[in-house]
């Protein structure tokens, strides 16, 4: 086991209880934007958690991952269905990074030292 996630999830609950207690406007905050897709309820509880659980691992929060997984669970979601969920994030990942490289080869293009042609030297062999 790469975490015992359990655990994890009550040491987390603590210290956020820490921060609720030195700055409780924080998490009323961050509450109110949590409750915010509830009211209307349009996705329903299920795809809402696992859409949190694709943008938990998008941003690598173990937090994230650990709260949002026992909600998905405790929401009947199953595990061929987080499964698909994270294969939606992973490609969303792949096509990111594939914009992105287009992104540093646009950079690339701009920089002057790029552009010029450079003396061919070969590796000792």
């Amino acid at each position: 086991m790469m975490l015992n996630w359990n655990d994890y999830r009550k040491q987390l609950a603590a210290g956020v209880k820490e921060i609720s207690q030195l700055s409780p406007d924080t998490i009323k905050g961050y509450m109110t934007l949590g409750a915010a897709g509830q009211k209307t309820d349009l996705l329903g509880a299920k795809v809402r958690e696992l859409i949190a659980l694709a943008v938990a691992v998008s941003l690598r929060c173990d937090g994230c991952i650990t709260v949002h997984t026992e909600a998905a669970i405790k929401q009947g979601t199953t595990r061929e269905e987080i499964l698909e969920a994270l294969s939606v994030a992973t490609a969303v990942n792949a096509g990111a990074t594939l914009v992105y490289s287009a992104r540093v080869m646009d950079a690339v293009r701009e920089y002057p030292s790029a552009n010029s042609p450079r003396p061919h030297t070969s590796l000792p062999g």
